[in-house]
């Protein structure tokens, strides 16, 4: 078998769920750096989400490693490269976050610029929640979002999340916080 049957294998085993026009899967250290470096240094990331420091494609590959793949071992879930079927480009990452400040699952979304707007968010997050819930066992998850982020927010409430209240960020940042019982 080849490297790039291997690799494909791989990817393969990795899919966590399909939708119509995205394959949700798991981050790959190597393979996905490139995908993640960008992702997180668009100008909508650093401000809505933050800055990560990840200053270079190798950063991205230790950023993945020590975050996103940690996650999965931890706590079953995490965030997961949202792929399109069509092409098998990267456009974004969707899933869960585990966070010490939240009593719940979070989920989070990111795409890359070219890809908003077109559906990609709602559909790969639509999919997520009913993979929270009817794999994962969630009976409610948790939203943040910067006060101001309006995409998000409209997102959310189109998953029919209900905006709860404000909380505090670690750095101490007002965040908007949305529930789902689901």
């Amino acid at each position: 078998m080849s490297e790039n049957e291997n690799q494909n294998e791989f990817q393969v085993l990795n899919k966590i769920l399909e939708t119509e026009r995205l394959i949700i899967r798991e981050l790959l250290t190597d393979d996905d750096a490139e995908f993640v470096y960008e992702l997180l240094n668009t100008p909508k990331f650093i401000k809505y989400i933050g800055d990560r420091g990840v200053t270079s494609p190798e950063d991205a590959a230790g950023f993945i490693e020590s975050r996103y793949r940690v996650s999965y071992l931890n706590n079953g879930f995490g965030l997961y490269v949202v792929e399109r079927k069509s092409d098998g480009a990267a456009v974004g990452l969707c899933g869960f976050v585990k966070r010490d400040t939240l009593p719940g699952p979070d989920l989070g979304f990111a795409f890359l610029p070219e890809f908003e707007g077109i559906g990609y968010g709602f559909e790969s997050a639509d999919a997520m929640m009913k993979y929270g819930r009817d794999t994962l066992g969630f009976t409610q998850v948790l939203a943040i979002t910067s006060l101001d982020n309006g995409a998000s927010i409209r997102l959310l409430e189109k998953l029919r999340f209900t905006e709860t209240g404000v909380t505090d960020a670690p750095d101490g940042e007002k965040l908007r916080l949305f529930t789902s019982e689901i």
